[in-house]
């Protein structure tokens, strides 16, 4: 077998390359380097997003509670008025009825009155 010669470069070694190569592989780095900086982006982006999305997700979490209490007395407030505005008619009905009932209890008093006026005035006539 014959032996492997080391490799000797010195300094002034010259390497000759196509001047399509050299350009090719400037493009070829180049590329790399946008591909690497746009999905960079791309993943700084995601995780900002991702981050954004739980912060909100926690917020709408402890609101919970709240929105629920103050569904809960929107709809005890609600029976509430309904229950007021119930007393309320009640008393209007209330109101009238008891018009009515004193109207016909002063005509009654009038009546009375006229009756015993006229038992007087049977029992004077009736003893003279």
């Amino acid at each position: 077998m014959a032996k492997d010669k080391p490799l000797n470069i010195s300094e002034s070694a010259a390497v000759q390359m196509p001047m399509k190569t050299v350009a090719s592989l400037i493009i070829l780095v180049a590329m790399g380097v946008f591909a690497y900086t746009e999905l960079t982006s791309r993943l700084v982006s995601l995780e900002t997003s991702r981050e954004l999305f739980e912060n909100d997700l926690l917020k709408k979490s402890e609101q919970v509670p709240v929105d629920q209490e103050q569904h809960f007395l929107l709809e005890d407030l609600y029976k509430s008025v309904e229950k007021i505005e119930t007393r309320i008619e009640d008393m209007m009905h209330n109101k009238v009825n008891i018009q009515f009932i004193q109207k016909q209890t002063e005509k009654l008093l009038l009546d009375v009155e006229e009756l015993k006026d006229k038992v007087r005035a049977n029992k004077n006539g009736g003893t003279h």
